[in-house]
Parts: C-alpha cells; sequence; structure tokens
C-alpha cells in the first residue's frame, strides 16, 4: 500500500476561524473526502488531536495495523493531522489509531466527522460520497412561510426504529421503505411537521439515539446517507417539514467514540463537576473551548446545509443550563459570579442559534428546557438564549396530572388547567406530549385517563381539542394519534392492529380533523405566541369544570371561542358572555360520531341575545357535549 501524501485542505484562515471558535463549517474539511490529486485516486483525512505523538490510519486496507500509515501534523499548533491517502475509496473502513503524549496511552478512535459508520455493535468508519440530486428546491423556497412563527406547527414525533417495523423478517423499515409509508401516513394525518429522534449514529438501541458516537453519519441501522436524503426530500415533496433531534448537552463514554480522545480530556470538560453527567453516566461538551464550539456549530449547520432539515430541536438544554442539575452539594463550583448559571454553555447556545439563523433564517430551533430560566426564546440582543420556540413541560406536567383525575374531583383542581395562561406567552412555546411521557411505568396517555372505556376515549379527544386550541404550537409522539394503549416500547412497532376497532380509529380521524382545523383558523396559529390571540371568556365555572375562551387572528371576523367541558355530563343550554352580538356556527365538535363520540350534542346556528353574562353586553347559550369541546365562530 502507498505511503501518506503530505497535503492539506485547511487554509491559513480556515485554522484561524477553528482556532477562534468561528468554523461554521468544518466538515469540508475534516474528516475523509474521496478526491484525485496529481492524477491518483484517493482519500484526505484530517482529524484533530492536539495532544498526540503520533496518529496513524488503520482500516481494512492495511489489515487494521498501526503505525504504517502515519498521518502529519500541522505546524500552526492547531492540532490537526492529515493526509491524502492513494487508493483508499469509497466503502474503506477505518479508524485512527492515536498514541498520546500523555502517558504514551493509546486510544483507537472512530472519526469524528465520519459521514457514514458501520453498521452497530461494528464501530468503524466508513469513507462515503454521498452524491444526491435534491428534487424539493419548491419547498426550499416556500418553506419560510411554512416555519414561521405565526405558522402553524403541527409536530408527529417518530422514532424510526419502532414506529413500524417489518414484522415478517423482524427488521427495521429503510429510510427509503420510511419514505413510502411514514410520508403517505402523515401527509394524510394533516400533520405540518416529523420531528425524528436522533437519527446521527449511536451504537445502544435502548438509549434512543440520545448517546450519539456519529454526529455527522445518520445511522446505517436504516440505510445509507443519500437514502436518508430520498427521506427528507419525500417529505419536502409532500410539503412536510422534517425537524430533527440533536444532542449537544452529552455524549457516551465508548472507547471508539469522543471521550479522552487523544489520551487527554479533549471534547469533554476536564474538571469531572463540569464534565461528567451522573444522571446519563455520559460526558458533557467543553463548551468553553473554541474548537468544540466549532465542532458542534459546524454539525448544526452541516443538518441544515447537507441534509435539507427546517429546524433542530436541541435536547436538554437544561442539563447544560446549570451547573448544579442533577448535582448534590458540594458536587458542583459555582460561576465567576458566585451561581449555578454555566456561562459557557449559554454563550455557546446563543452563539450556536446566532450562526443557525444567520446561515438558515427559514428555519427553527426548539429547546428541550425543562425550568423557569428566563428568555429561553428570545433574542440574543435582548439578552435571550436566541431559540425560536422552548417546550412547555409545565403545561405537559399539569394538564396531564388534570385529566387523570376522576371528573367528579376536577373541580378543586381547575388551577391545573388555568395556570399556564399566566405564563404561557413569557416563550415561544411548543406543547408537547412526547415519547417521554409514555414510559417507565408512566403508562401510554389513554392509559393515564379515568372512566369506562367510552370515557376515556372522550378524555383523550377532550385532551387533544383542548391542547390543539390552547396557544402554542403542538407535539404529539407516535401511536398517541390513534390511542395507543400500552407504553411505548423502542424494540417493535406501534399497535396497529388497534385501527380495526372504532374508538381507536375515532381518535385517529379527530386528529386529523384538528390538524385540519389548527391549520385553517387563523384564529388558532397567527398569534399563537402573543397575548393578544387569547381572552378568557369564563375561566371560574370550577364547580361544573366548564373552561371559554376566545382564540384570535389578525382579523376579528377570524375569531374562535372555545368551550371545553371536563365532565361526563353534558351542558345543555350554557350561557356563555359573547365579545359581540351576532351569530354563532359550530365548527368542531368533539363528541362527533366520526369520533365514536355520541354525537348527540351537537349545536345548531346560535344568535347571540342582548342578556349580560360575564360582565359582557351580549351572551348566547349552547350545548357543550360531555367529556367534549365545542368550538363556535361566527358567522
Amino acid at each position: 500500500m502507498a505511503e501518506v501524501i503530505a497535503h492539506s485542505l485547511f487554509t491559513d484562515f480556515d485554522i484561524d476561524l477553528f482556532k477562534a471558535g468561528k468554523h461554521y463549517k468544518l466538515y469540508e474539511k475534516m474528516g475523509s473526502h474521496m478526491m484525485t490529486l496529481n492524477g491518483v485516486e484517493g482519500t484526505y483525512f484530517a482529524v484533530w488531536a492536539p495532544s498526540a505523538k503520533m496518529v496513524s490510519l488503520i482500516g481494512d486496507f492495511n489489515f487494521w495495523v498501526e503505525g504504517e500509515h502515519k498521518l502529519n501534523v500541522r505546524w500552526d499548533e492547531s492540532g490537526i493531522w492529515e493526509g491524502f491517502m492513494p487508493g483508499v475509496g469509497k466503502g474503506s473502513k477505518y479508524k485512527y489509531k492515536i498514541q498520546s503524549h500523555h502517558n504514551d496511552i493509546k486510544t483507537e478512535k472512530a472519526d469524528p466527522y465520519a459521514r457514514l459508520s458501520e453498521h452497530p455493535p461494528k464501530t468503524a468508519s466508513v469513507v462515503w460520497d454521498e452524491p444526491y440530486k435534491w428534487k424539493d428546491s419548491k419547498w426550499m423556497k416556500k418553506r419560510k412561510k411554512h416555519n414561521a412563527l405565526n405558522a402553524p406547527f403541527s409536530v408527529y414525533e417518530v422514532h424510526l426504529g419502532s414506529w413500524k417495523r417489518n414484522t415478517a423478517q423482524n427488521r427495521f423499515l429503510t429510510y427509503r421503505e420510511l419514505a413510502d409509508e411514514l410520508v403517505s401516513y402523515v401527509k394524510e394525518m394533516n400533520f405540518t411537521h416529523v420531528e425524528l429522534m436522533p437519527v446521527m449514529e449511536y451504537p445502544y438501541d435502548p438509549s434512543w439515539g440520545y448517546q450519539l458516537t456519529g454526529y455527522f453519519a445518520p445511522t446505517s441501522r436504516f440505510g445509507h446517507p443519500e437514502d436518508f436524503k430520498y427521506l427528507v426530500d419525500q417529505l419536502h415533496q409532500n410539503d412536510i417539514g422534517i425537524i430533527l433531534d440533536w444532542v449537544p448537552s452529552h455524549f457516551p463514554e465508548d472507547s471508539h467514540g469522543l471521550g479522552f480522545f487523544d489520551g487527554t480530556h479533549l471534547y469533554e470538560h476536564p474538571d469531572k463537576r463540569k464534565g461528567y453527567h451522573p444522571d446519563w453516566k455520559s460526558l458533557i461538551f467543553n463548551y468553553g473551548r473554541n474548537e468544540i464550539k466549532s465542532f458542534l456549530i459546524s454539525n448544526a449547520i452541516f443538518w441544515l446545509d447537507q441534509f435539507h432539515a427546517d429546524g433542530l430541536r436541541v435536547d436538554a438544554v437544561a442539563s447544560m443550563l446549570f451547573l448544579d442539575y442533577s448535582r448534590e452539594e458540594g458536587e458542583w463550583e459555582p460561576n465567576m459570579y458566585g451561581g449555578r448559571e454555566n456561562l459557557e454553555a449559554m454563550a455557546f447556545l446563543r452563539e450556536m442559534n446566532e450562526a443557525v439563523y444567520n446561515i438558515f433564517p427559514d428555519v427553527q430551533t426548539i429547546a428541550e428546557e425543562s425550568t423557569s430560566f428566563p428568555m429561553v426564546s428570545k433574542p440574543t440582543f435582548l439578552g435571550g438564549l436566541g431559540f425560536g420556540m422552548k417546550w412547555m413541560m409545565g403545561w405537559m406536567h399539569d394538564t396531564l396530572q388534570y385529566f387523570a383525575k376522576e371528573p367528579i374531583y376536577r373541580k378543586h383542581h381547575q388551577n391545573d388547567l388555568t395556570f399556564s395562561m399566566t405564563y404561557a406567552f413569557t416563550e415561544n412555546f411548543m406543547l408537547p406530549l412526547s415519547h417521554d411521557e409514555v414510559v417507565y411505568g408512566k403508562r401510554s396517555i389513554l392509559g393515564r385517563m379515568p372512566g369506562d372505556e367510552w370515557q376515556r376515549f372522550a378524555n383523550l379527544r377532550l385532551l387533544y381539542s383542548y391542547m390543539f386550541t390552547h396557544p402554542g404550537t403542538n407535539l404529539l409522539f407516535q401511536g398517541a394519534e390513534f390511542g395507543q394503549s400500552e407504553e411505548w416500547n423502542f424494540q417493535q412497532s406501534l399497535d396497529w392492529h388497534l385501527l380495526e376497532y372504532k374508538p381507536h380509529q375515532g381518535v385517529q380521524n379527530l386528529l386529523k380533523d384538528l390538524n385540519t382545523l389548527y391549520q385553517e383558523e387563523p384564529a388558532l396559529h397567527e398569534k399563537q405566541f402573543s397575548a393578544e390571540g387569547f381572552e378568557w371568556i369564563d375561566y371560574n365555572d370550577a364547580e361544573n369544570s366548564v373552561l371559554v375562551y376566545i382564540r384570535k387572528g389578525e382579523k376579528r371576523k377570524d375569531d374562535l371561542i372555545v368551550a371545553c367541558n371536563m365532565t361526563p355530563i353534558p351542558r345543555e343550554n350554557y350561557r356563555i358572555g359573547l365579545p359581540k352580538k351576532g351569530k354563532l356556527k359550530e365548527v368542531f365538535n368533539s363528541d362527533a360520531v366520526s369520533y365514536f363520540g355520541s354525537g348527540d350534542f351537537k349545536n345548531k346556528q346560535r344568535t347571540s341575545e342582548k342578556v349580560a353574562w360575564q360582565f359582557r353586553d351580549d351572551s348566547v347559550e349552547i350545548t357543550i357535549p360531555p367529556l367534549g369541546m365545542a368550538a363556535f365562530k361566527y358567522v
């Protein structure tokens, strides 16, 4: 086999940017890149290992023998080792064998920038070139409108390994099979976006993808990178956006991964109080190191650039923001001001969001952040973290707790539902019923609902109807849309056979129509993050467990009036105050027969009366179905 030839893709400017933490397209230079040099075909390799005294390429092209093909270190103190390897091409498997200056420690590492990895449990990186001709230009031109903060965001959260499986062969569906089945299903269900739990390469199935080892490689479980591009392309051609879960909060200690990369704490913070996650037994990035910022921001940009993602949902932001997260007294060190905030992580998140929105103004970043940390979704120039949206974990917790109660007790807990409106507009909130709510003994969403079969399904339909008419965007985990009975199990397909039964069909029909209502009624999305888009009519009727509110769009004629009855007793001739006189027609009723409701409590067109009620001059009598929601619009 030929020797490694000295060659570089890096300019001096690249190196300056890398060292300054400002190189946001490192994937164009780092890793393995097939090329022709002086008429010879081969692959260029570059890896960052500043504490190494030797880095050699090992792979199937040299029988995994170290020392035969040594990379050259750059003499600019960047710590980058590089070189061109003739004869190595697409499909070649490789790793870096690193000998450290630190105690002569030797590590054997996968390429942090590899575009493809071997199928787990194998761990080598694979030289790959992914030519792909995109056909989604129509979507890309208009996606600014689809991804805007005043556009409907109804997100279907998917775990690719368990959404549906090929049961006959007991295997995952491939990216290309999913491009047929998942895309057509999401379109039929009228969701606007899909959110995928991490697709980046990960070694351990029970981590669901949240312990990454291949940050730049779509997992090979379902196919090749170009197959994943095809899935994204098909979603876009069907007017469906795609959000990717992204995990800059921690990474696993697997020996081929980023940990102790060059015999030192290179990617992780060297102080265990900042660099080790007690909950997940994983390592935490050193956000104060410029080269790490370049690595992570380049990774965020990579998925938006190379894979046309429409957004990134950033995992476990709370764990990044607080130095004492999941730590006891004495297990953490305060910041320079004596506080518990991780100032370096905050600076990194701001920089990441600024870079993303600067390069891709037509995407969204969404924070999974579970605390009351302020201004997560406010612009960085105002002192915020710069995210587009934030998950509303408080709403999720309070609402599920409320709906789990028998209706007879709900009158004592009206505040669980009304409390969210006291802070609903402090952030751009997304309402999540995510995978975390249907595992580890929490039961499925349907499994939490009280009562007999009819009541459980009515409660579920009411929960979704309330969710879709509450201010904010929406996210629902796979299976919830048809009332999956059992908890989610990542090792098997969803219980699709349940759709043979009318109650489950009813929930699915309701979700389709709620998605349509949310998208077609401007009042439900135009001002979804603004206090101007919401007004209470009555939140005081705890005795009857009734809530009545107005959702408002840009035009007054688009206003919707929503009434929710949280008990199994129908509320007939129930008087509500109105914002103005006029005629009301019912535009949605969660008790419809097609939803497995009774169909007995419909509202014909109603005309307001000059009867003062709830501090308003005009009012009307309506029927609110049992455990149901009815929505009205002025004719």
